[in-house]
């Protein structure tokens, strides 16, 4: 009934969510691909509809070798599942490795971090024709997907075909479970939940509200938040990361990242603040959509601030500039490193109501860590900086203003939050390790029962409680 129920409102309702996806920039790329529309063209290599990079070298195409298919939304679930992908390449070279993103964003994270270990496709709209000719062409052995990304019809389609599936690094925010707890959606929920072989969560929270929501508990595993096992961003001399962002050396940084409208006018006023104290402090903005660049700097140049593109530092012909400044990050793939340069880190989505990012790229160089009020997405990581004394939670612009002030301030003060941010990062690593075990167990699993990867009961289920 509920799959009757679902496809009948989602071909309703199929012209507005593509015509969503065509207002969205980072949306529109791949979207014939995503409908199930295109097939093998000049541009795709191997299974039809996976694409490389024009500078990656050829890949036998070996439609004999099993496919495991990770799914990641964007640039968080990409940087996030990176370690993982590559350690599953190193384990299972008999594998090819896909890896499907919906935006822009995550394509380009994708070639940049995992060129020669795994290719990049569009995952496909969740219309039964579309899904039903992805996984045709692409027949995987297996699917993992990251954060909860739940797709019903995909689902129901991987299980029809045998396909086992897995939740990796899953969470269910606070809002998210909030929604489903009418009767009618939890058993919507349920007839999806109980589709998936594993689900691996961050937390114990994570781990009793999808039971909740239907999962059954002999499937559910808390294993951690792959995030902490991170590792840190190869970069160059520091001096080097500093003349790219035109930095003098007696400059100091305060790195804003992953910014949202409503929190980089907040982030402006408060560094109008900082320079009176601080002339030679200097803001970084990092809009989490890159392509909202020309706004947000139109935005700082109202407040009648100096503000400069890093996509403009070092061109032939443009002025170097000094003193107080505002720099726009406009690249992609710069931020993780930068946060080494910070004397203080804030981390957006979390003045509002988004529910933050990744907290742990600037704690991994031990900076003290700001955020706002709104950290559900992220709560478990939060909680575990403030308590150890690495982070500090902002409830309002003045609080801001308040804290970076007090920290610029106090050397002291900042080298120890620094060590006790990195710390938290250190003593929380593992979940890599025990997410890699569970994977290993689907992709072998014990024969002689019912020959499915889930009757092997001796994977170690629930761990951690």
């Amino acid at each position: 009934m509920w799959r009757l129920f679902y496809n009948i409102v989602l071909l309703a309702v199929s012209p507005v969510i593509v015509a969503i996806l065509l207002a969205k920039q980072r949306c529109r790329r791949g979207l014939l691909q995503r409908l199930g529309l295109q097939n093998s063209q000049s541009g795709l290599s191997g299974l039809s509809g996976l694409s490389r990079r024009p500078d990656q070298p050829d890949r036998p195409n070996a439609p004999d070798r099993p496919v495991i298919w990770i799914h990641a939304v964007s640039l968080g679930e990409v940087v996030a599942v990176t370690p993982l992908v590559n350690e599953l390449h190193r384990r299972h070279p008999e594998h090819r490795l896909v890896v499907s993103t919906v935006t822009e964003t995550g394509r380009e994270a994708v070639e940049q971090r995992l060129a020669g270990v795994a290719d990049h496709c569009y995952a496909p709209l969740d219309f039964p024709c579309a899904v039903s000719r992805f996984i045709e062409r692409l027949q995987p052995s297996l699917y993992l997907f990251v954060e909860t990304e739940l797709w019903p019809n995909l689902l129901w389609h991987l299980r029809r075909r045998g396909v086992p599936t897995a939740l990796v690094n899953g969470r269910l925010s606070t809002r998210s479970f909030a929604r489903q707890q009418w009767a009618p959606v939890r058993s919507f929920y349920r007839t999806m939940l109980q589709t998936l072989s594993l689900c691996l969560m961050q937390s114990d929270r994570d781990v009793d509200r999808i039971i909740a929501l239907g999962a059954e508990a002999s499937r559910v595993r808390r294993t951690g938040n792959i995030k902490f096992d991170q590792p840190i961003p190869a970069v160059t001399e520091s001096g080097t990361t500093r003349t790219r962002l035109g930095l003098q050396d007696t400059e100091q940084l305060f790195v804003a990242g992953s910014t949202h409208p409503g929190e980089e006018e907040t982030l402006v006023e408060c560094y109008r603040a900082l320079v009176t104290q601080y002339p030679s402090a200097v803001l970084l903005l990092a809009p989490r959509h890159i392509e909202r660049a020309e706004s947000v700097e139109a935005m700082i140049r109202v407040h009648g601030l100096a503000v400069q593109r890093r996509s403009a530092i070092g061109q032939a012909g443009a002025p170097r500039s000094t003193g107080p400044r505002v720099l726009v990050l406009d690249s992609r793939g710069e931020l993780a490193a930068i946060y080494r340069e910070a004397v203080v880190a804030f981390v957006g989505g979390t003045l509002v109501p988004i529910g933050g990012h990744n907290l742990l790229e600037p704690a991994q160089w031990a900076k003290p860590v700001l955020f706002g009020p709104y950290t559900d997405h992220c709560a478990e990581i939060a909680d575990l900086l403030i308590q150890a004394g690495g982070g500090r939670r902002v409830l309002y612009a003045e609080d801001l203003t308040r804290q970076v002030l007090a920290l610029f301030s106090d050397d002291e003060e900042r080298e120890r939050m620094g060590r006790s941010a990195r710390q938290v990062v250190e003593q929380n690593q593992g979940a890599l390790q025990q997410t890699l075990e569970a994977i290993d167990r689907l992709l072998t699993p014990q024969q002689g029962t019912s020959g499915s990867p889930l009757a092997d009961r001796s994977l170690p289920l629930m761990a951690g409680r």
